[in-house]
């Protein structure tokens, strides 16, 4: 009671402070209106779900392709109402990825053959004697010409997107062999988001009779086995490992047999939640284990498979009866696991901060490591959310998770390590880290070091209101430094300051994360110069008002009809006013490559911040050259001149920006060593080797 009494007043107080620095930046109306944005994002995912399949007899056609990227094999005995259902639904749902469906039918004694024939797009084969499940998936496969083999259950109603997003994990994961999709029952509860299998052969549909909307069944992950009821992998890795192993015939464990076959090839096996399946499971097979019927196969098959695969099985996890350890089992694969707590939802292409947490993600799933994250906010946001759950982040959310002492009580004793983002977070929950985590290590990231930065705001403004928020902000960072075990930091520069402050405290850096894009159109076909950055980071502010105040006069005068883009939301009203046929102010852009691709100078005129700047990196893995005060290019290893063009005052700013703008040899030069500046200190290369060091 004391922990959550005392977290729920951290909460409290940080809160207000943030709330009171948010009106103080954007008045009480800017404020209200931030909020609604925010919240109006705010979506929980709808579940899946479907009636008893109907067939009116119509004629009908499913889309198909010549030169299919996908073929899907339909095994079918009997039950052509579901059948229909399901080649409906394809018709209903095809995406963007080309497909041939093959209907594989064993023999059916019903009006399987003669309705098939209504049904145009579908290639229908006839076994001529019953082969069972395993022999009609095989005989269905031998005939596929795409790239893919898709086995998908007769008795499934697919669901929009579900192919295309399948396929895309193969592109997204080099090392994938075989993906599942998520198995929904007809009345919306989860039949499985994958499958773990324990050390004696037993099976556990991950989730069953769940939400299937729970955060913990919806990120993508490796699994033991994925039901073959909605599975793919390349015809070719298929053909190679000789189809479903006819030892199962005439059906059960051929899917967990093929996953354990696809790993000792030296891939894997992905589930991918986003691919949303409906099934009416046992409507063919029935669900009893002990009759006559074909269901009698699982228990038969159970004793090949543990006999077949008893070495692997042994490195597989014991046995568990209850629900609650089921996560760990599922993801026992991970090497370590991570908790990582920041203010919100990444939104990576808004602003520097975001786009540097998700790739920190991504390196940690590199090293191996599992992650799951919350935001203080608990917001499910849409396309963020499920692209941190794409990249593998156990992404949780409302109403799935309210209470985080409960969290931390339920799972701390998981977690090898806990990230807490920025100051005015991790102090909600270092204490209850230090409770139920005992044994993790505690990492606080500072993003940046708020307090430099407000120290240098107050100083440019004159303003002694500013100065005591930021020896506020300061003593809250010290304290955090002093009580955890690592803190992050994002230049060498803020490094050797803590030093200074702390030296007993283990500082390390891990700066900003960049993929190297590579300078794509010459000097001669660009044209403009860009500015990119959130205005919801005070400094941008206060650098646009400055630029297009002071600065751009004189680029006017001496480059007519050059225009300024502004990228970055929500334009405040200060830059709202300088808008112009020349300087443009963009708000939100979804896609910056024209802009990095197309622009002929980025101007980065931040009069006051701290960490390393997003917007110089970013323009710089472009080959975009970029003119900068020195507060944007602090702690960058920057050489002055070769690498950017730096300025102090209005004046030198403009004259760099003018003489840059004409010189094409200058030009190429810096756009050169940015790139190489940026392959050398903000690749992923360089930041995998920093966090494998780190986190060691």
């Amino acid at each position: 009671m004391r922990a959550r009494l005392a977290f729920y007043r951290s909460r409290l107080v940080n809160g207000w402070r943030r709330t009171r620095g948010s009106i103080a930046r954007r008045g009480l109306a800017g404020t209200f209106r931030r909020a609604l944005k925010e919240f109006a994002r705010a979506k929980v995912p709808t579940v899946a779900v479907a009636g008893l399949p109907e067939d009116d007899g119509e004629v009908f056609a499913v889309p198909t392709s010549a030169t299919p990227r996908v073929s899907i094999v339909i095994p079918v005995y009997n039950k052509i109402v579901y059948t229909v259902a399901c080649l409906r639904s394809l018709a209903e749902h095809a995406g963007a990825t080309s497909f041939e469906t093959i209907v594989v039918d064993d023999c059916s004694t019903d009006d399987t053959q003669r309705r098939l024939e209504d049904v145009d797009g579908v290639r229908a084969i006839r076994n001529a004697q019953n082969l069972g499940f395993v022999g009609s998936c095989n005989a269905g496969a031998a005939a596929a010409r795409g790239e893919f083999v898709l086995f998908l259950n007769n008795d499934t109603v697919v669901t929009p997107g579900w192919l295309d997003t399948l396929v895309a994990v193969f592109a997204e994961e080099p090392d994938a062999g075989l993906v599942g999709a998520k198995l929904v029952y007809p009345d919306g509860r989860l039949q499985e988001s994958g499958g773990i299998v324990f050390n004696d052969g037993s099976g556990w549909n991950y989730g069953r009779f769940d939400d299937p909307a729970d955060p913990r069944y919806n990120f993508r992950r490796e699994a033991d086995y994925c039901s073959g009821a909605a599975i793919v992998l390349r015809r070719e890795l298929f053909e190679r490992l000789g189809g479903f192993d006819q030892r199962y015939a005439p059906a059960y464990y051929e899917d967990t047999d093929l996953a354990f076959a696809v790993r000792k090839a030296g891939l894997k096996v992905f589930v991918e939640p986003r691919a949303t399946v409906i099934h009416f499971e046992g409507v063919t097979a029935g669900t009893d284990t002990a009759g006559t019927g074909m269901k009698r196969f699982q228990t038969i098959n159970h004793a090949k498979f543990l006999e077949k695969w008893k070495d692997e099985l042994s490195r597989q996890p014991a046995p568990i009866d209850d629900a609650a350890k089921a996560p760990r089992a599922a993801t026992f694969r991970a090497g370590k696991r991570i908790l990582i707590v920041d203010a919100c939802t990444p939104t990576p292409d808004q602003d520097s901060g975001s786009l540097r947490m998700v790739n920190l993600m991504r390196l940690m799933r590199a090293l191996g490591w599992q992650v799951t994250f919350f935001a203080e906010n608990r917001l499910y946001l849409d396309r963020y959310t499920p692209a941190l759950q794409a990249l593998g982040v156990e992404a949780l959310y409302a109403p799935y998770l309210t209470d985080a002492v409960r969290l931390f009580r339920q799972r701390g004793d998981e977690f090898d390590a806990i990230l807490l983002s920025r100051h005015y977070i991790a102090i909600n929950y270092l204490g209850l880290a230090r409770l139920y985590a005992p044994r993790a290590t505690l990492i606080f990231d500072t993003v940046d070091l708020h307090y430099l930065r407000e120290q240098r705001a107050a100083k440019l403004e004159n303003s002694a209101d500013l100065l005591r928020r930021a020896e506020t902000t300061r003593a809250q960072e010290l304290k955090l430094i002093r009580e955890c075990d690592v803190t992050l930091v994002v230049s060498p520069v803020e490094r050797d300051l803590l030093a200074r402050e702390l030296p007993q405290a283990r500082v390390e850096i891990l700066s900003n994360v960049h993929e190297v894009f590579g300078c794509r159109r010459p000097f001669g076909e660009r044209k403009d110069i860009v500015f990119v950055g959130s205005f919801m980071h005070p400094p941008n502010e206060d650098a646009v008002l400055w630029f297009g105040r002071d600065v751009f006069p004189a680029i006017r005068a001496a480059l007519p009809g050059v225009r300024f883009h502004v990228i970055g939301q929500p334009p405040p009203e200060g830059v709202l006013a300088l808008a112009a046929d020349d300087f443009v102010v963009h708000g939100f852009v979804e896609d910056l490559e024209p802009f990095m691709d197309g622009c002929r100078v980025s101007v980065a005129p931040l009069r006051y911040g701290a960490g390393v700047k997003g917007k110089v990196n970013m323009a710089m893995s472009y080959g975009l050259p970029v003119v900068a005060t020195p507060s944007a290019v602090e702690g960058m290893h920057i050489a002055e001149g070769s690498d950017v063009l730096v300025a102090t005052d209005a004046a030198a700013f403009a004259a760099d920006v003018v003489r840059l703008y004409g010189d094409e040899a200058l030009w190429n030069t810096l756009s050169a060593n940015g790139l190489a500046n940026v392959e050398r200190h903000f690749s992923f290369d360089a930041a995998k080797r920093a966090l494998a060091r780190i986190v060691r």
